[in-house]
């Protein structure tokens, strides 16, 4: 298993931290996504570290990192301060950003933010959907509604008792109906339900649903953007971009990749056939082959 460093950020949190490689080396930070941890991306590291400073947090919330009480401390403003902050407290001056599901798209942000101070270079998105685009399927594509109604069920107190009482498994059991099997290892499905059993960690988890500004219509409201829609003021992405996508995935469609070229302007897309969402650990060969070309293609 990996060791971790506790790092406490300007802002007072405190993360468990992954920090592995030369310190020296181009530093790559991971985000995990939800419901997981800094392991998400162990394939990839073990891939990289001898060339990369691999730099994989446990995020706000999760695993023993600072976990404090409220929605309102999950806002995505606050999440970007902490990646800027942890960049800072391991005295990173630049860094690539690579993400995972919540993980990606709070990485889109940060790329978005970053990348005219220079301080993220690079950016590599896998399965996690580009704000904007996300958020005009979820009115106008009803296929990607229907499979997004689970944030409904996660953003919903009438759910709160559940997950007080039994964990986070088992309003995962409750929203998701999927068959489809994913092959974890036995030993990071154990740490993943050790977390997951704890109902303030749960919380915390569920709070990034929940203070997202994303809307999420029902399924019963019209198909279409609503009158005078427009997109949000988020800025277009020029720096290299890298979306590695696993097709078979089940909540974040493929329509997902139709609209990005309006917000990237310098931008690769790897489609992988045979994945579903967890792409990291189910096909981690493929995102290490995809991972390696474009860190090679793109480096100084």
């Amino acid at each position: 298993m990996s060791d971790l460093a506790r790092v406490t950020l300007p802002n007072g949190i405190a993360l468990d931290v992954w920090d592995s490689g030369p310190k020296d080396a181009p530093a790559l930070i991971f985000l995990h996504g939800f419901p997981e941890n800094h392991r998400t991306w162990r394939h990839q590291i073990a891939h990289l570290s001898d060339r990369f400073r691999c730099i994989a947090p446990d995020q706000r919330g999760y695993g023993n990192s600072s976990r404090p009480e409220g929605a309102e401390h999950y806002d995505v403003q606050s999440l970007i301060g902490d990646v800027f902050g942890l960049a800072h407290a391991l005295g990173v001056a630049n860094f690539t950003i690579v993400g995972h599901d919540w993980g990606g798209a709070l990485a889109w942000c940060v790329a978005a933010f970053g990348q005219a101070s220079g301080i993220v270079t690079r950016a590599v998105i896998a399965n996690a959907p580009h704000p904007a685009v996300f958020q005009r399927l979820l009115f106008e594509d009803e296929a990607q509604r229907a499979a997004s109604q689970y944030m409904r069920a996660f953003r919903d107190p009438a759910n709160d008792a559940l997950v007080r009482e039994h964990g986070l498994a088992a309003l995962l059991m409750k929203a998701f109906t999927s068959e489809r099997k994913t092959g974890n290892d036995p030993v990071e499905q154990k740490l993943q339900f050790k977390q997951w059993a704890d109902p303030d960690r749960a919380f915390a988890m569920l709070n990034w649903y929940r203070a997202s500004g994303i809307a999420v219509p029902p399924m019963d409201e019209p198909i279409g953007l609503p009158k005078e829609y427009s997109d949000p003021p988020f800025p277009k992405l020029e720096i290299p971009t890298l979306v590695i996508w696993g097709m078979q995935d089940e909540a974040l469609l493929p329509a997902n990749l139709d609209r990005l070229k309006d917000w990237v302007s310098d931008l690769r897309v790897e489609r992988v056939a045979d994945a579903g969402h967890f792409i990291p650990w189910e096909a981690p060969a493929a995102v290490n082959s995809a991972l390696d070309g474009f860190l090679a293609s793109t480096g100084d």
